[in-house]
């Protein structure tokens, strides 16, 4: 037992040393510095013209959505070149996430979170592919593409039919499966 006893000198040093460096990052030790002097001095200012890009949000009842349009088949050739390489070539699953062919019900434990088993709205779906996809190219679809994708992973998750045509009036229309699912909160 007296190996295993570290020497009093040895604690009241390393309870000195903690002592100290807690003083120091609280800021007690440090002298006041201008918010420019603190500023870390990283990246560059964000461009006007990429942030109004960004600021593109498309909303449940499709207030947001641009003008386009986008069919079943040419969301098929567009799924094959950007997305199945990931979510597999039937968008059962890959490296990434399935996104159709839910099989397990939301009521097991193990669930299938497709897009047709889960999302509450077919819009969130444009909304998420705008900004979010190719994943090695985020936002740099048309929005043509974006609803011919919408268009075709609707079409996989068996809620639109294979002629469906998707654009700003049609995508909002889409009563997903679990639109209901989900508890709406309303802010004061």
């Amino acid at each position: 037992m007296a190996g295993s006893a570290i020497p009093t000198e040895v604690r009241i040093g390393a309870c000195a040393l903690l002592a100290a460096l807690v003083a120091g990052m609280s800021g007690c030790a440090a002298p006041s510095l201008t918010p420019q002097e603190n500023a870390p001095h990283l990246g560059r200012p964000a461009d006007p013209q990429v942030l109004a890009r960004q600021r593109l949000n498309v909303f449940p009842d499709g207030s947001g959505l641009p003008t386009g349009r986008g069919t079943v088949a040419e969301g098929g050739a567009l799924y094959a070149r950007h997305c199945a390489a990931c979510h597999g070539r039937d968008a059962r699953g890959g490296s990434a996430e399935e996104l159709a062919g839910a099989v397990r019900p939301l009521n097991d434990p193990d669930a299938d979170r497709t897009i047709g088993s889960y999302w509450p709205h077919a819009t969130t779906l444009f909304d998420f592919i705008r900004r979010a996809k190719p994943m090695g190219a985020p936002g740099t679809l048309s929005a043509d593409e974006v609803y011919a994708l919408c268009a075709w992973l609707l079409h996989a998750n068996g809620v639109v039919p294979a002629d469906a045509v998707m654009d700003a009036q049609s995508l909002p229309a889409v009563r997903m499966p679990n639109r209901d699912g989900f508890i709406r909160i309303e802010a004061d």
